[in-house]
């Protein structure tokens, strides 16, 4: 790992040296809804909300269910059972249909 380190900064330096210019980070905010700012403040303190937005819309409910049941049961998410139902009902609700929200 500490290998790795030196030809991450000669990468960095290399680029900025060369005048690459990386895209500014745009926050991601989730659309308003029953549960947006739960499933926020849940969902990233493990990661970024982008793995939220660019999920295949159409899905539907059951679909969350088990995304959120995976967090917690395989990922080890520390959330309780009524959150959990929440957060899916949300995320069900604002991208389980095809023309849903798309990434913000």
């Amino acid at each position: 790992m500490k290998a790795l380190l030196p030809i991450a900064l000669l990468a960095a330096s290399g680029a900025a040296a060369a005048g690459y210019r990386l895209p500014d980070e745009r926050p991601i905010v989730l659309p308003p809804g029953d549960g947006a700012e739960l499933t926020a403040a849940t969902c990233s303190a493990c990661h970024s909300l982008d793995y939220v937005t660019t999920q295949p819309r159409g899905k539907g409910a059951q679909f969350w269910q088990d995304s959120v049941g995976k967090m917690i049961k395989v990922y080890g998410a520390p959330i309780e059972p009524a959150d959990a139902e929440r957060i899916a009902a949300y995320l069900a609700a604002t991208y389980g249909r095809k023309e849903a929200a798309g990434p913000s």
